[in-house]
């Protein structure tokens, strides 16, 4: 397996002192089982309450500007349960893709007793991640934000607070996906109120002033306009990086050598839930994947050291643990 040369890039984490594994300690308070996931990041909390604010605006200015106001009781209704149906379901996928954990590795087990207890043979090496302390699995990323390593990582997202990895990757995509569908149905009801308030008077269109009026609608559109685009582009990335089985981080660090993809409609299931039905677009149903063993992809077969770039410094720490306890540990 040819392996992603990203360490030459963070020396500091080469250093000697980093590769020992007998620095590491487990954490002393674990969380219980099931603990909510929840990222206490500034930045990542003023983002969701201002995603929270953008979508209650739009069910504002579409409930008491245009639909409220309107003489057409059956194209009130039907807008509104539309309408409020998608907002729902956004609404629900963002907290779901910030509450859930997206897929974090268990922090501090890079202790000399658990690499013992995996029984290393001839070949095989496990990375450490020297920032949490953490055995490394393979395609794991470690998150700055975050301060874990997460499986699958594919980017941390400050709208949801969270990183979107393996286990809530699904709720993200279904995020922007309600959410491009939302600002789709806002700019069609914009347009027509626009269009039918012409031929009205303004004064019968809305229970505002004409100039108030204009100018909610103005920023409802701007607003629509601007989440289509971006939620749009998310949406397909997303799908696209479900689809070829390559997340955002595993595009960007490769260069001449691209990664042996393995994407195919198992792996879309697999993201979704299980064979195509309606729980797909469902936010409160769980991906059909199975509870990730603890030491999955922890130990990584190597066919020479060669095939990691710059491992120097790896290569002699090697030598001087083949002399105490045959155990292979390289920084990434």
């Amino acid at each position: 397996m040819m392996l992603i040369p990203t360490h030459h890039f963070r020396d500091i984490e080469r250093k000697p002192e980093y590769l020992q594994p007998e620095k590491c300690a487990p954490p002393p308070f674990p969380g219980p089982v099931g603990t909510m996931w929840f990222i206490r990041d500034g930045c990542g909390i003023a983002c969701a309450i201002v995603t929270w604010f953008l979508v209650l605006y739009a069910e504002f200015v579409v409930l008491f500007v245009m639909l409220v106001p309107s003489r057409d009781y059956a194209y009130s209704i039907i807008n509104g349960i539309v309408f409020n149906l998608l907002a729902f379901l956004a609404l629900a996928s963002h907290c779901r893709a910030m509450l859930t954990d997206p897929g974090a590795v268990p922090k501090g087990n890079a202790t000399k007793e658990f690499i013992e207890s995996l029984q290393l043979k001839p070949g095989q090496v496990v990375y450490k991640c020297p920032k949490c302390c953490s055995i490394k699995p393979d395609r794991a990323h470690h998150c700055s934000v975050c301060k874990r390593c997460i499986r699958k990582m594919d980017h941390h997202c400050p709208w949801v607070n969270n990183c979107v990895g393996e286990n809530n990757q699904k709720y993200f995509v279904l995020f922007t996906m309600y959410i491009a569908l939302i600002s789709l149905h806002a700019l069609i009801m914009v347009g027509f109120h626009f269009l039918h308030c012409f031929e009205e008077d303004w004064t019968k269109c809305s229970s505002f002033s004409p100039p108030t009026t204009v100018i909610l609608l103005i920023l409802l559109c701007f607003e629509a306009l601007l989440f289509l685009i971006f939620t749009s582009v998310m949406f397909g990335t997303q799908v696209h990086s479900i689809c070829t089985d390559e997340t955002g981080i595993e595009r960007l660090q490769r260069t001449k050598q691209p990664r042996e993809q393995s994407g195919s409609w198992k792996s879309v299931q697999e993201a979704f839930g299980g064979n195509f039905s309606l729980n797909w677009f469902n936010p409160f149903t769980r991906p059909c994947q199975p509870e990730t063993p603890i030491d999955k992809g922890l130990v990584r077969q190597v066919s020479s050291l060669s095939d990691v770039d710059n491992m120097e410094t790896a290569e002699s720490q090697l030598e001087a643990t083949k002399d105490r306890d045959s155990v292979e540990v390289l920084d990434e």
